[in-house]
């Protein structure tokens, strides 16, 4: 190998340092602001999937910069988290330490990979100065109405001593435990702070519309916010104790009324016990202890076998008169809709499978020619009454004007979003800047008060009572406040929170943790300069949650006008994985994860970074490969060598013209289109195409344009080329190539040649050649004159610079 990738990469890292080329500049007419997503500090540091997509954030930021934009490409760190909080109450260690020790690791090895980070931009949610504005926004939330407190059923797990996400519990064995230490999970009833996201789901539905996201990831949230449009109908009931009552129900499809053969209560709905009959309490009580063990998720799935119980009452259908029985079922959520459903199994699947399984009648309404299954496709009414013959539009606004005619039920828009659960029962997380008087009444910290600091204190231990281990610092939680007693509140924010804004923290930024005032004129002019995101690269994991709030969040702002723009985001784009070796997702049961650290010191970080970026597309989930790692270090030390061996000339003998500006133009489109695999194939293109070329012959400017194209993707050896072409100035600051275009624009083309529609021959011409020179050089082919002797030509078609047709015959 001809170079010392270490002595190279130590040597740019320390005068890129020195000299702040990766600071944020403030003086171009263009901006690019260029994302990764917030990465958790874990005491694992990073891994080479991380690697993957900060060096794609990091080729683009680096390329936008050499074309001449102001460049923002800022890294952070979402310090608050659950296993910080696990580690302090094992080891009694503060889990700030054990935070800032990691942090200290990861922003270590992004130094070492070359990663353009402006590091004076850096953010700690855990920080006071951060969480001191996540508690100002929090306080515009609930001054709002969007923040309140709520007694609701969460995810309890008491081993952990916090309320956990939907997506933190998972099944195992039929029983809901953390992914995080399957430790047991149940579901409880507790008072809460949430947030009223569902307020804005229209916003979030019309926002999605005009971003260049994956269709995917759209859907998903478009899935997750699932807005529905229909009536709730109320079907009448008389209970065993003769009382008659109404089981509101919600439909998207109240044309399909006359196919209900049966009504579904969620097991933990408030009317269950009271609709339940003496013969059918046990089993019903059974159910519902079952299906408190069972996470949200799994009852969704619905591959899963149905179960249900039989309440022993009936209800009266408003249309048919007709009774049917009333059950309780997983499958149905009480947060949806009213928790009930009236179920036609002849039309839904999941209605289908759990009327096969427990023998209920199914009536098709929809005429369809296969009733060996649920029809859910288009048709006209049958056994429908009035709405016999029409079709689904028609009937729905029959149905619909009927319903509140009779004044049975009314139009309804729901949405799957619920409120999003905003309590944790954590010591480490942002405080809430509120207290409570001794009359119960809710206070706001006064903001020249804030930040509310967490305590200092020497031993972190759990609560054992539902509450967060702050409850047990009395100190801090009863105090005295603007001449009253008051106590504050032990419950935390979830590290959800700071992730929901963390975007706009860079901009608010001047050195690390050294916020301005959200609320400033500078703010303001930061915000409407840099937002939106021109590019956020992350994993689709996060396609629901994270986006979804940090959207949300923004909404709220622009609505207070304190940001510029609704949407954070314009550009989405999620990278694939990197499997292991053995081509399954690395982990260390597997033994197959690969340290980047390790790369580094074997192969070095430009090898890394190439090769990342030329194993396939970058959205592309692939295996790991030591011969391809090898591949990349063996092609990076032939470029160096050609740069470093070669002499070059300032004049230029145009044979590497067209080679060379067709690859800037390629390479700078596929850069943009983060098509970073085949941009690397064209730089390998151009450098065998100098190759084959008389050494000191090559055009100095070319040889200079491959550098710089490399750069972005090797900037540590590109810099060290740079040196080697007698440049002082850094290659990271020079500008990109640009393509001439006259280099590479066709100056001749092939016309064929074909008589009576088959082809004769073809001829090499000047582009644009006038037709009655193209029928004499077609004529004077040899293998077409053979073919027009003693033939009578007929007809001379001609289309410029495409075809030459003689229509003969004989």
């Amino acid at each position: 190998m001809e170079f010392s990738h270490s002595a190279i990469e130590k040597k740019w890292q320390k005068k890129w340092q020195e000299d702040k080329v990766n600071n944020t500049t403030n003086n171009k007419e263009q901006k690019a602001y260029v994302l990764d997503m917030f990465p958790y500090p874990s005491g694992a540091g990073l891994h080479v999937g991380h690697v993957k997509g900060y060096t794609a954030t990091d080729v683009y930021a680096r390329y936008k910069r050499m074309q001449g934009f102001d460049v923002l490409h800022p890294i952070g760190w979402d310090a608050f988290g659950l296993p910080a909080e696990q580690y302090a109450l094992k080891t009694g260690n503060d889990p700030r330490d054990f935070t800032l020790k990691n942090i200290d690791t990861f922003r270590q090895q992004l130094q070492r990979l070359g990663f353009s980070y402006d590091f004076d931009k850096e953010i700690n949610t855990a920080n006071p100065n951060f969480y001191k504005i996540t508690q100002q926004i929090f306080q515009e939330f609930y001054k709002l109405g969007l923040a309140e407190l709520r007694d609701v059923e969460v995810n309890w797990c008491p081993d952990l001593g916090t309320v956990l996400a939907n997506d933190e519990v998972i099944t195992v064995d039929g029983k809901m435990v953390s992914e995080r230490g399957n430790c047991p999970v149940v579901k409880k009833k507790m008072r809460q702070w949430v947030l009223k996201i569902t307020k804005y789901a229209d916003q979030l539905l019309a926002g999605l519309e005009d971003l260049d996201w994956p269709q995917s990831v759209k859907d998903l949230q478009k899935n997750w916010i699932g807005k529905s449009e229909g009536f709730i109908i109320d079907f009448s009931i008389t209970s065993p104790e003769k009382e008659t009552i109404n089981l509101p129900v919600f439909t998207t499809r109240a044309d399909t009324i006359f196919g209900a053969t049966y009504l579904v209560l969620a097991p933990e709905h408030p009317l269950v016990k009271q609709l339940t009959t003496p013969s059918q309490k046990k089993f019903v009580e059974d159910y519902q202890v079952v299906t408190k063990q069972k996470s949200d998720l799994e009852r969704k799935d619905e591959s899963k076998e149905k179960t249900g119980v039989f309440l022993g009452s009936y209800a009266v259908n408003p249309f048919t008169n007709e009774k049917i029985p009333v059950w309780i079922a997983d499958y149905v959520l009480n947060d949806y809709g009213t928790g009930i459903i009236m179920a036609v199994p002849a039309h839904d699947p999941r209605d289908w499978d759990f009327a096969t399984k427990f023998d209920l009648p199914k009536r098709f309404v929809i005429e369809t020619k296969d009733e060996s299954k649920a029809f859910v496709g288009e048709g006209k009414h049958i056994n429908s009454d009035f709405l016999n013959g029409l079709n689904r539009q028609e009937s729905l606004k029959v149905i619909g004007d009927k319903i509140e005619k009779q004044k049975i039920g009314k139009p309804q828009v729901n949405y799957k979003l619920r409120d999003w659960l905003f309590s944790r029962q954590r010591f480490y997380g942002e405080p809430f800047p509120i207290f409570y008087t001794n009359d119960g009444k809710i206070g706001l910290v006064d903001l020249t008060d804030l930040p509310v600091n967490l305590p200092d204190v020497s031993y972190i231990k759990p609560s054992n009572d539902g509450q967060s281990p702050l409850a047990n610092v009395n100190d801090w939680v009863n105090t005295q406040y603007n001449g009253q007693t008051v106590k504050r509140e032990t419950n935390t924010m979830p590290n959800s929170a700071g992730s929901s804004w963390y975007f706009l923290a860079y901009l608010l930024t001047n050195k690390p943790n050294e916020l301005i005032d959200l609320k400033s004129d500078e703010a303001k002019e930061r915000f409407k300069k840099w937002l939106p995101i021109d590019l956020y690269i992350g994993g689709q994991e996060h396609a629901v949650g994270h986006l979804l709030y940090a959207r949300f969040w923004t909404h709220v702002l622009y609505d207070l006008g304190l940001v510029s723009v609704k949407e954070p985001f314009q550009r989405l784009y999620n990278q694939g994985m990197i499997l292991g070796p053995d081509g399954r997702k690395m982990s260390k049961s597997w033994g197959n994860v690969i340290n980047p650290d390790d790369v580094i010191r074997s192969h070095g970080a430009d090898t890394l970074r190439l090769y990342e970026m030329f194993m396939g597309p970058l959205d592309a989930s692939l295996p790991w490969s030591y011969d391809g790692l090898d591949a990349a270090l063996k092609w990076l030390d032939r470029g160096y060598r050609f740069v470093k061996n070669q002499t070059f000339k300032d004049s230029n003998n145009g044979n590497l013209d067209y080679v060379y500006n067709d690859v800037v133009q390629k390479i700078t489109t596929m850069v943009e289109d983060l098509k970073l695999n085949t941009a690397i194939s064209q730089l390998m293109i151009l450098l065998n195409a100098f190759y084959k070329e008389e050494p000191g012959t090559i055009y100095r400017p070319y040889v200079e344009g491959f550098v710089k194209m490399l750069s972005p993707f090797a900037p540590h050896l590109a810099s060290e080329m740079w040196t080697l072409l007698g440049h002082e100035d850094h290659v990271v600051l020079a500008p990109w190539p640009k393509a001439d275009l006259t280099k590479i624009q066709r100056k001749t083309t092939a016309i064929a040649i074909q008589i009576n529609g088959k082809l004769r021959g073809t001829i090499e011409v000047p582009l644009n050649t006038e037709a009655n020179q193209l029928l004499k050089l077609a004529k004077e082919q040899p293998n077409v004159a053979k073919f027009l002797t003693n033939q009578t030509i007929v007809k001379e078609i001609v289309i410029p610079n495409k075809i030459i047709n003689f229509v003969v015959k004989g």
